[in-house]
């Protein structure tokens, strides 16, 4: 199929790209990589009035250390930051989910902005920016805002981004000493969507768990930050690992579809969610 006609803008800066947002609103659709966009546009998922391309602003694909975060423009190709051994250092769980990201030939042009604003339940980039307390840098004509990326993402391809409003930016929290990350999920193929995936921060004090963040994606219809208020973090890791795990997968309502059932994915998190658990414990000993 080909998708319905529509105008398009190449924008020559980021001020055309607000104009236009600010005048089509919904009518009109973001392109950067276009590694979503474009099979929904052919598929006519989507029937935008105007598509406005953003792959050429320059100044959308910088990576900037600030602080105890980095920022990482939405521009910024995944292949690019997945080869950027500064990001790999500060941002290692970032580094260990990217991999899983689709395939090379989509990771050359799929943008961060991109997997983020797409919102899918399964993508990795998400997960990860909400297992370790991200946030979506948003611009519109009326000035910034910061999301916090928990709150962002609000169910399946929906998100918090307001039609006038553009994603320029990811700002990611960099790694803490004693602290250890981990990512895993389970997929038919690698580089397919995920059935489940699992990703930990974990932080250690006096070999004893001191803070817990766990990330489950492909579950539900979003990214899921487990609540650890019902837990003593203090407790060995050993058997905080599989009460954990236990307690997030009755505590879901997961998706059901061609590729697993319920029940199969609630097993799957009970697995996967131990093995980040023990895995990062493990790293943060070392």
């Amino acid at each position: 199929m080909k998708p319905v006609a529509f105008d398009y803008i190449r924008a020559d800066d980021e001020g055309e790209v607000l104009e236009a947002l600010a005048q089509c609103g919904s009518d009109a659709a973001v392109l950067a990589g276009g590694m979503s966009l474009g099979p929904m546009l052919n598929m006519r998922l989507v029937r935008p009035a105007v598509v406005v391309d953003i792959g050429r602003l320059a100044g959308l694909r910088s990576v900037d250390s600030e602080g105890d975060r980095v920022r990482i423009g939405a521009t910024a190709r995944q292949a690019d930051i997945m080869a950027d051994a500064g990001v790999a250092e500060a941002v290692p769980l970032l580094a260990r989910a990217l991999p899983h990201v689709g395939h090379y030939q989509t990771r050359s042009r799929g943008t961060f902005g991109g997997s983020v604003a797409h919102a899918d339940p399964s993508a990795e980039i998400p997960l990860a920016l909400v297992t370790l307390g991200g946030e979506v840098e948003l611009t519109s004509a009326h000035g910034r805002r910061h999301v916090e990326a928990k709150d962002f993402f609000k169910g399946l391809l929906s998100t918090a981004r307001r039609p006038d409003e553009l994603i320029t930016g990811t700002v990611w929290p960099k790694r803490q000493p004693a602290t250890g990350y981990a990512f895993a999920e389970f997929a038919q193929r690698h580089g397919d969507f995920a059935i489940a995936a699992a990703a930990c921060a974990l932080h250690l004090k006096d070999d004893r768990v001191q803070s817990l963040r766990l990330g489950l994606g492909g579950v539900e219809d979003r990214p899921v930050l487990i609540d650890m208020s019902q837990f003593d973090e203090a407790e060995a890791p050993g058997d905080l690992a599989l009460a954990i795990a236990e307690y997030a997968a009755g505590s879901l309502d997961p998706l059901e579809d061609m590729t697993a059932s319920a029940d199969y994915r609630r097993a799957l998190t009970v697995s996967l969610a131990r093995q980040v658990i023990d895995a990062a414990f493990e790293e943060a000993r070392t």
